[in-house]
């Protein structure tokens, strides 16, 4: 049995990498794979796959990586930055800056006058995960993308700071019939300067630029557009060997610790009951019992919207509009205030388009003894329908939320609203709106949000 390799396992917030030194430390086996945040399985499939292709050796082994100080009881763990900056070092001296684009973080790291280095904080912006959710938009993934940015002629100003945001600009675009190509480019070009603005935030990168990371190795498109953005010539580009795998490189070389264990055993000690260290204290749960829950439910299914069949209805009925960031709503009233008739679509950066899909369904419904005795719009669109369809009124979100709310519950103090890319307090005091708090630069936490989390894990919204 061969023995002491060298084991280096990356463990990111979307992919896994992991190598095998020899005892010159030259890489004999090397995988990298998305977890879709399972990490403990995916982990376990390639170490199976690693004793499939060399036999159950005996490792030493290193983690680092974003995820994977939930491993330092298991196995010696390397701070990734300290990682990254020894394989540097080692396999590329004459770096003076590197640039590393993760799943969900990206780096600058300064070796000139000092050690310095840079990251991303509480924002994804800009990120593989950025560029995923982007490439969705296209139907297509980030090697689609690549593809299509080869034969670029425009780029367009795309947000980059938020995901939700960049949707925001690409599907008016879309919409518009701009090229997949000038698109993709767009795309990569805004994580590009998102990367560069805000990590950068105005010290100069400098001399040799190394770049290292998935997104950064396998898009040649992303690393070209880095290279034309910061002027740099052939010369001041290092290009190191597996630059996607050099925080699992570093962990390996670097060992300084480590008990020797067959590949086998590593597993089943993997098998075992892993927790992260920084797992939070939860909270109590919201209902202690299931007769708790049920009291919950019944009190709530008092307040519902009481709904009439629109064919049935006569006389006066009242029609609101609501334009949202991603999605258009329509709902017709009668006088007493039930619903005749709703939708609600997600309007593709489109609303006008949406909005005359769903009133000519209306209209088609609408009964002759009907009429639509009055006409109101709100949300982010709220002048641009009213406009387009000659509406009677505008109404500000705010107020409207408040009379509909008020509908159901006369003493509401207190209103929450999670729409696509935004979200509202709103707080009543003495029947009237008191304050509002809304979401600024951020859409973490809103449907968009939400859906594009659960695209990250393979699962519809719903199951999600």
């Amino acid at each position: 049995m061969q023995k002491n390799k060298k084991l280096g396992i990356d463990i990111g917030s979307t992919t896994i990498k992991i190598v095998i030194l020899d005892e010159q430390d030259k890489i004999i086996f090397s995988n990298y794979q998305r977890h879709f945040a399972d990490i403990l399985a995916t982990l376990k499939i390639m170490l199976q796959d690693l004793i499939a292709q060399l036999g159950n050796i005996e490792v030493i082994a290193t983690v680092t990586g974003s995820a994977g100080m939930a491993l330092e009881k298991q196995l010696t763990f390397m701070q990734e930055v300290i990682a990254v900056t020894k394989a540097i070092k080692k396999h590329a001296p004459e770096t003076d800056v590197v640039i590393e684009l993760g799943g969900e973080d990206a780096k600058i790291i300064y070796f000139r006058d000092g050690l310095e280095q840079r990251m991303n904080g509480i924002c994804a912006g800009g990120t593989g995960s950025f560029i995923d959710s982007m490439a969705s938009l296209l139907k297509t993934d980030a090697a689609g993308l690549n593809e299509y940015a080869k034969n670029h002629q425009t780029i367009y100003p795309i947000a980059s700071r938020c995901g939700v945001f960049a949707k925001t600009d690409i599907q008016p675009l879309i919409n518009e019939g701009a090229e997949q190509a000038d698109l993709a480019a767009s795309i990569f070009q805004a994580v590009v300067n998102q990367t560069i603005g805000s990590l950068a935030c105005g010290r100069p990168i400098r001399g040799k630029v190394a770049f290292l990371g998935g997104p950064l190795t396998f898009l040649d498109q992303l690393k070209k557009a880095f290279i034309e953005t910061l002027d740099l010539s052939p010369g001041q580009i290092v290009s190191p060997e597996n630059p996607h795998l050099f925080a699992a490189l570093g962990a390996a070389e670097n060992q300084k610790k480590g008990q020797a264990m067959p590949l086998a055993d590593l597993l089943k000690q993997l098998s075992g009951d892993i927790k992260s260290p920084f797992e939070s204290k939860r909270l109590p749960p919201l209902f202690s019992s299931y007769e708790e829950l049920k009291t919950f439910q019944q009190r709530h299914s008092k307040k519902v919207v009481v709904r009439k069949k629109l064919s049935d209805y006569s006389g006066n009925c009242y029609l609101g509009i609501d334009a949202g960031s991603t999605t258009t709503k329509l709902a017709l009233i009668a006088a007493d205030g039930s619903l005749l008739y709703s939708f609600y679509q997600n309007n593709h950066g489109n609303p006008v388009q949406t909005a005359v899909g769903a009133l000519k369904n209306l209209l088609t419904q609408l009964p002759p003894q009907a009429k639509i005795g009055r006409t109101c719009a709100t949300g982010y669109g709220e002048e641009l329908i009213k406009a387009a369809f000659n509406l009677d009124q505008g109404e500000v979100e705010t107020l409207a939320h408040y009379q509909a709310a008020r509908f159901f519950e006369p003493a509401v103090d207190t209103i929450l609203d999670i729409g696509g890319q935004d979200m509202k307090f709103i707080r009543i005091k003495n029947k009237r709106v008191d304050s509002v708090l809304l979401n600024e630069a951020c859409s973490s936490g809103c449907g968009s949000f939400i859906e594009t989390f659960a695209g990250s894990v393979n699962l519809p919204v719903a199951e999600f």
